[in-house]
């Protein structure tokens, strides 16, 4: 028996990992038990993981991975001998708004996390100890940005953040790097590009796209629409996740990559061509003509790719899902959880949209092929 702990486990990569690992015919061969803490923050959606709300190989704990006590009974209650850590803040618009939340969560959070399972681990006998492994779940935003020629970014890249959002998760991958080689906890980091797919809260390019999309309202833009980004659909990121947790070599870092660049105003049009053909306009036209040009954010890195070498060659891993097969698959599912995406779009996250996008100046156009806009960007991360 695997005994699991999954923190973060009912947010978007999260959930989708602990359905992945506990699904017929997927994830691990041994048995598995995994115990789920996710503190149920806006992003965190305990509707995700219905499906196995009666399967006795999942057991969900509301709570803080901040809370060492609660954490500290969890790991000796259930013997855990791998720990995950999905939980993050993890939205690089909502970290310029306000970081406060992003420092407290995914720097002193994981400190306490840390900490907690070191005491744990290191009263443990020697054989489980040696078989214990912490992984942290990471982003490739650590990185910093790509000039359109540079090589892609792998495990040898220096950190250079540009993001309140990306500081805290290279502070966070620093903290577990520094905890393998002083206190000798087995740990593994992982930093992937940018996910897509089933149960992505709709802040996010794409699911963003897709509501604004079928609910008749602009598709907001950044810029010139020339960020490019590494697409990673978010069933190979878990079956990446599973490589590496079984046979990652302790103390290293595995960039993970979907090798699907792209643009992101060729992503947009991508997805309007999709919802076009699967789910027509009411009003006879193209959902591309919706989209709408807005200013910048501050900050905005202008390109993220992975050179996922590593991971292939050490473990065998790559990804199965090409951008149109896994494009396809999303536009598919949203379209089929219309109740999911009623229930999330609260008036929260209405709120949130309102302060994100009203007010930005729209004065470049609609299209950026149309040759009014030459210099914006869309949101990507």
């Amino acid at each position: 028996m695997k005994n699991i702990l999954v923190t973060g486990g009912a947010g978007f990569i999260g959930s989708n990992f602990v359905l992945d690992c506990l699904r017929p015919g997927h994830g691990h061969k041994d048995a598995i038990k995994i115990i789920n803490l996710d503190l149920l923050t806006y992003a965190g959606n305990i509707d995700n993981l219905a499906a196995i709300t009666h399967d006795p190989r999942h057991i969900f704990i509301p709570g803080d991975i901040a809370d060492s006590d609660l954490v500290g009974r969890i790991l000796r209650d259930h013997a855990i001998d791998k720990v995950i850590n999905f939980a993050a803040e993890s939205h690089v618009d909502r970290s310029i708004h306000g970081s406060g939340d992003f420092i407290t969560t995914n720097i002193l959070g994981l400190h306490k996390l840390l900490e907690t399972t070191r005491q744990y681990w290191r009263e443990l006998p020697a054989p489980a100890q040696a078989q214990f492994r912490f992984m942290q779940i990471s982003t490739d935003e650590v990185y910093g940005s790509l000039q359109r020629d540079d090589p892609a970014f792998t495990e040898q890249n220096p950190m250079q953040p540009n993001s309140p959002y990306a500081a805290s998760k290279a502070a966070g991958d620093h903290l577990v790097r520094a905890w393998h080689h002083t206190y000798g906890l087995p740990t593994l980091i992982t930093n992937c590009s940018n996910n897509y797919g089933p149960w992505q809260f709709p802040e996010k390019l794409i699911p963003l796209m897709i509501v604004n999309a079928l609910a008749g309202k602009d598709l907001p833009v950044y810029g010139d629409g020339r960020q490019r980004r590494d697409w990673l659909y978010v069933s190979d990121h878990c079956q990446a996740i599973q490589s590496v947790l079984q046979n990652g070599r302790v103390g290293e870092t595995y960039a993970i990559g979907g090798n699907n660049e792209q643009d992101n105003i060729d992503m947009v049009h991508q997805i309007c061509a999709i919802l076009t053909a699967m789910q027509p306009p009411k009003n006879g036209t193209d959902y591309a003509a919706q989209i709408k040009y807005v200013s910048d954010r501050p900050g905005h890195d202008r390109r993220y790719a992975i050179n996922a070498s590593k991971i292939k060659s050490e473990l065998g891993w790559e990804p199965l899902e090409s951008l149109e097969s896994g494009l396809k698959k999303t536009v598919r599912w949203y379209l089929d959880h219309s109740e999911w995406l009623a229930r999330v779009t609260s008036g929260k996250y209405r709120d949130w949209v309102a302060t994100q996008y009203d007010g930005r100046d729209g004065r470049n156009g609609r299209d950026g092929r149309n040759g009014r806009n030459p210099e914006s960007q869309v949101s990507a991360s």
